[in-house]
């Protein structure tokens, strides 16, 4: 099928791709020249994570197509790389529009590689990742000097379905943590936690960050499970590991805290 459409590559107008990232949810935190592209498209095809909102911007003659991404749902990557292809061959300009930044997990470079196979101009433009705004979002600095050196971001589930070893490597530093896509890890990540001596280090789950469902669960590393359990927390959700998290709500931790060595002394 993507053979007949590249009959038409020498007619404008030129078939090109732009690779949106959407921001981690609030509509109000994409960037103006992301706004700008939508805006030019032809053809937007966008994802179950991004504010339907964000559609407002199209042209009145833009096709809108959803293509999912969440588990369970028909849009395979390969259909939405061909999708992509022949819309910009028979239209012109396609917006791939991808929640968060597309070069953070998000496949960015894949459909952008796809695409130049048949020779379409491509074009990225970033997006406020949820490894960064969520916990932000939820009052948690990633570094703070002194506390934590730096960041480290990873996935929980690899294309295998395998949690990551980044996060046993992680776990010998003063790195915040931050694990995306790792909600059905919880347990795994938890023991790795305890057995790495990390158990009782502070960790956040943030769910929905940024928009009016967003909701959030303090506690341990080790126990991360029991807070999602506690907390009713799903997908999406981030999640934060390191010292940096107890600047949250210092006076839950300082309660958290007080309750501990109460228990001690009573023990």
């Amino acid at each position: 099928m993507l053979a007949n459409f590249c009959h038409f590559k020498g007619l404008e107008p030129q078939p090109r791709l732009t690779v949106v990232g959407a921001g981690p949810g609030d509509p109000e935190l994409i960037t103006l020249k992301a706004v700008k592209a939508i805006a030019s498209a032809n053809v937007v095809l966008y994802d179950a994570l991004i504010d339907q909102s964000l559609l407002d911007h199209c042209s009145e003659t833009c096709e809108k197509i959803y293509v999912g991404k969440k588990p369970g749902e028909s849009h395979s990557q390969d259909v939405i790389n061909q999708l992509i292809v022949e819309k910009a061959f028979a239209l012109g300009h396609v917006v791939r529009l991808k929640g968060g930044d597309p070069f953070v997990f998000g496949r960015g470079q894949e459909e952008i590689d796809f695409a130049e196979k048949f020779g379409l101009i491509t074009a990225y433009i970033p997006g406020i990742s949820s490894s960064i705004s969520a916990p932000g979002a939820a009052n948690i600095p990633l570094t703070v000097r002194g506390v934590s050196d730096g960041f480290w971001v990873m996935t929980g589930t690899k294309s295998d379905g395998s949690l990551s070893s980044d996060l046993q490597l992680g776990l010998q530093s003063n790195a915040t943590l931050i694990i995306l896509m790792g909600m059905n890890q919880l347990e795994s990540i938890s023991k790795i936690c305890q057995k790495n001596g990390r158990g009782e280090t502070a960790a956040a789950i943030i769910q929905s960050a940024t928009t009016q469902n967003q909701k959030s669960g303090f506690g341990y590393a080790g126990e991360l499970d029991k807070i999602a359990q506690k907390h009713d927390l799903r997908n999406p959700a981030v999640i934060v590991i390191g010292e940096v998290v107890r600047y949250a709500d210092k006076q839950w931790w300082e309660n958290v805290n007080k309750s501990i060595q109460n228990y001690d002394k009573e023990s």
